[in-house]
Order: structure tokens, then sequence, then C-alpha cells
């Protein structure tokens, strides 16, 4: 008799770098008060300045056990990798 013995296990890594956004260069995502109020469009037009920090930071990020799920505000079960960003208190997926 053959038995057959299998087992699947999960890793991730977890990255995560910090930028600093020129306040002259966002004026127009601001509302009247200056309060940033489009910045998931301006991270978009402006990945120069975060995904290859981002990429570097995944790279050197070392591989931990599980889904990594349980850090953060990770919210897509289903997705081989999501994007994320916060400010102020505020964030969504990019």
């Amino acid at each position: 008799m053959k038995v057959k013995i299998m087992q699947r296990s999960v890793y991730h890594k977890y990255a995560e770098v910090e930028i600093e956004i020129d306040q002259k260069d966002y004026q127009k995502y601001t509302d009247a008060d200056g309060n940033l109020i489009d910045l998931q469009d301006y991270l978009h037009e402006r990945e120069d300045l975060w995904c290859d920090k981002l990429q570097v930071a995944l790279d050197e990020a070392s591989l931990d056990f599980g889904f990594g799920m349980d850090t953060g505000d990770w919210t897509d079960h289903t997705e081989e990798s999501e994007w994320r960003y916060e400010a102020n208190g505020n964030g969504g997926h990019l």
C-alpha cells in the first residue's frame, strides 16, 4: 500500500515605506482648507516616488509563515497580493 502525504505551507512578506509629499506638488488634490482629498490619485500618478522603494523593501523582507492577514487592514483574502496606503488615520487600496 502506498500513502501519499502532502503539505501546503503559505509564507508571506510584508514591507512598508514612507514618502514625503511636496505641499506645492499636491495642491490640486486638496480642498479649499488645504486638506488632501484625493491621495489615491496622487499616489497612482506618482508611482516613481514609492514603487521602487517598496520593491527594494519587499526584497529585503524576510519570509514569515502564514497569510499575513493578522496585521494591518488587509481585506483581499482571495488575492495573492494587496497594496494599501495610509495617511492621517485614513487609507485605502492602490
